[in-house]
């Protein structure tokens, strides 16, 4: 079920970053200036100020156990997936011995690996030019899983597995198709396959990049 990311208060928010001070004093005021500068994201405060609207999804949960001296400590592990439905699109991970506490890890770390997804209409069964999928196949890996995500036509909705329908309902795609190898049951690799290809949608040049004016 999707959560609203909890806010902060901009006023307390004390940037400890040369970034971060360019985002507060409103210097670069969008997310995609952001990118489009090329620049990291070295704050979460950061995706605080220029993605307020983002939404959160608890998909997995385990317990980790680690060995010490002392004996084996437990932990709760957790992934989640945010985004704003618009394409902008995130995972993260979180341990700590309280459900809570590695929530709010996995939501912090999510915000430091927020990536664009070049969104389009890719099939050519489809030619309403609308952002409705993904403008060509991508492939991504993570551990023995691999993810092909191909555009599909308008009205076809996320013919994909539960979890990588949930990232890329995230991402603002409506329609796609996928085919996947390797051992999908892991769930966090499985995740991390399909965000490996939504953030490969960028690795390639298409038209609209040629016609920019340098």
């Amino acid at each position: 079920m999707a959560e609203e990311v909890p806010s902060i208060n901009i006023e307390e928010w004390k940037p400890r970053t040369s970034i971060g001070n360019l985002v507060k004093n409103g210097k670069i005021s969008s997310i995609k200036e952001l990118f489009d500068r090329n620049l990291p994201i070295t704050e979460p405060e950061i995706v605080d100020v220029l993605l307020p609207k983002l939404k959160y999804e608890v998909v997995d949960i385990k317990v980790v156990q680690k060995q010490t001296d002392a004996g084996e400590i437990s932990r709760y592990k957790v992934l989640v997936i945010m985004g704003n439905m618009d394409g902008y699109v995130s995972i993260g991970t979180g341990k700590a011995k309280q459900l809570r506490v590695a929530i709010q890890k996995a939501i912090r770390d999510a915000k430091m690996n927020i990536i664009p997804v070049r969104r389009g209409c890719g099939s050519w069964q489809c030619t309403c030019g609308e952002p409705h999928s993904l403008p060509f196949k991508v492939v991504g890996k993570a551990g023995s899983v691999e993810v092909n995500l191909l555009p599909a036509p308008k009205g076809t909705g996320l013919v994909v597995g539960s979890v990588l329908k949930t990232l890329l309902t995230y991402a603002g795609i409506r329609d796609a198709w996928s085919t996947t190898k390797g051992e999908t049951r892991t769930t966090e690799n499985f995740v991390r396959a399909g965000y490996s290809a939504l953030y490969n949608t960028y690795n390639f040049v298409t038209l609209q990049d040629w016609a920019r004016k340098r």
